[in-house]
């Protein structure tokens, strides 16, 4: 497994080691565990990102499903004759 050092400041290093001694964990552990929840979390973000980018453009390009239409969909939910997700107007 790597090494990297990094420099934490006091209260940061403070705050990992007593989380490590109540989780009965070293602080490489935490500090990993930390990291590994930060980067999945920047990863959606980018991605819920991109996705808002890509929305906004296919409606810039006129590729919307009414609004009328939707909430007739959702109302159908549960429901023995539910309706079909509305298509995209194109």
């Amino acid at each position: 497994m790597p090494i990297t050092s990094v420099r934490l400041q006091p209260e940061v290093d403070q705050a990992v080691a007593e989380l490590a001694e109540s989780l009965r964990r070293s602080k490489s552990w935490v500090i990993n565990e930390a990291l590994t929840e930060y980067i999945e979390r920047q990863r959606l973000e980018q991605q819920r990102w991109q996705e808002t980018l890509d929305s906004m453009a296919a409606a810039a390009n006129g590729k919307v499903v009414d609004g009328d239409e939707v909430a007739d969909w959702l109302r159908s939910w549960g429901q023995a004759d539910e309706l079909p997700a509305p298509d995209m107007e194109r």
